[in-house]
């Protein structure tokens, strides 16, 4: 089953826009309609995080090997702390584990990890977002209103405004313009 339809409407938007964020910022398609799949072997993350920060990963591992993935996958979160993510904005490496074959809760444990990655992604996005030297896709953090609930959204709406409000202020005072 494809992965939009197992998941529910609130996360759809997010999932999306994830999607075609990934896919701007690398020029590489997921090659399928399975999310969990087409990270799993944490190329295309790797990939991603290069392309916001060149160079912060010297080595993707390309073999299709399980070990290889989970290192790829541990190396991009590693990258992520680097660049200032915290540990609770990161998702756990077993979260792109496929659950298919595990009777209990796979269904909603799966939705749960994927959850686990796009909070992960809208992050990142946001640390790109603030990047002064990244000029590429920005993502579109409204898409992540249904998973991470409007409340968030709008404080960092409001956030941001803040912090653009004091740089300007700084800007004047610099310039002897205020």
């Amino acid at each position: 089953m494809e992965w939009r339809q197992q998941t529910s409407v609130s996360c759809a938007d997010a999932f999306n826009e994830a999607q075609r964020w990934i896919e701007e910022v690398t020029g590489k398609l997921f090659g399928c309609n399975d999310f969990r799949a087409a990270l799993e072997n944490g190329v295309l993350l790797c990939d991603l995080i290069n392309q916001l920060k060149p160079g912060i990963i010297k080595r993707v591992n390309r073999l299709s090997t399980p070990i290889a993935g989970l290192d790829n996958v541990n190396v991009f979160l590693k990258a992520c702390g680097k660049l200032g993510l915290n540990e609770s904005q990161l998702f756990h490496p077993g979260d792109l584990q496929d659950l298919s074959t595990r009777v209990t809760l796979r269904r909603d444990e799966s939705n749960r990890r994927l959850k686990n990655v796009l909070i992960t992604i809208y992050w990142l996005g946001r640390k790109a977002h603030l990047d002064a030297f990244y000029s590429g896709p920005q993502l579109n953090f409204k898409a992540f209103e249904g998973l991470l609930g409007l409340a968030l959204s709008k404080c960092y709406f409001f956030f941001t405004c803040f912090c653009c409000q004091y740089y300007l202020n700084f800007f004047f005072i610099i310039n002897n313009w205020g």
